[in-house]
């Protein structure tokens, strides 16, 4: 426990399937009941990342409340991209940050107990933000087939990273359930999915084969 009886979320092990939003993903009508759902399917290893570059601060704060609500009922964690501030009066249990964040070092000094996770690029990027207190480590373009090869970083960096951070790292880009195998043999601690769940035609149902086949892999 923290100080005046707060949970420190850096105790608690980090979720596995990870489900993110997009501006696209929350402007719908029925996002909140959509979103608690796919909360309920993922539990206590999953967690739902809030990201929305151009929602007004007043709007995401509001549905940051509504989500972090979702939490004690679940088990599954909300997390905050960028907005540390938000996460924090929401009540959320963790922030990812990215370029355009507080670096990992000022977010911790301002929420010594949240749990944080990094977007990183290369290499060096992920040895400074576990340095500074990162969490967990999200690396991209491992499974992304959409792009130029020449733009794909693909599974080798990510081999990499694992292998040269003692933090779990999480892979987005790209990510089906299909993926699962591949990811547990690259070493990582599980998978971050935007359209995989959010343009499914059940996104909960789609949350719960994330999860599932990443339970397979492990057993396989």
């Amino acid at each position: 426990m923290g100080v005046g009886g707060e949970v420190d979320m850096r105790t608690i092990g980090v979720p596995v399937v990870h489900a993110v939003t997009s501006d696209d993903v929350i402007a719908r009508a029925d996002f909140i009941d959509i979103a608690c759902g796919v909360m309920a399917a993922l539990g206590a290893r999953g967690a739902l990342h809030l990201r929305a570059s151009r929602l007004g601060g007043a709007r995401f704060h509001a549905i940051a409340e509504g989500l972090a609500a979702a939490q004690g009922l679940t088990g599954a964690w909300l997390v905050i991209n960028d907005r540390i501030d938000v996460a924090l009066a929401s009540g959320a249990r963790g922030a990812q940050l990215t370029s355009l964040s507080l670096t990992a070092s000022d977010a911790r000094r301002i929420a010594p107990l949240l749990a944080l996770g990094a977007s990183v690029h290369d290499l060096e990027d992920g040895r400074l933000a576990v340095s500074a207190g990162a969490d967990w480590l999200v690396a991209d373009q491992a499974f992304t087939p959409d792009l130029p090869s020449a733009q794909v970083r693909g599974t080798a960096w990510v081999r990499a990273l694992v292998n040269s951070t003692s933090v779990p790292v999480i892979a987005i880009g790209g990510v089906k359930p299909s993926h699962a195998a591949a990811a547990r043999a690259l070493g990582l601690h599980g998978v971050a999915v935007i359209r995989g769940i959010w343009d499914a035609p059940n996104a909960e149902r789609a949350a719960g084969d994330y999860l599932t086949a990443y339970d397979d892999a492990a057993a396989g």
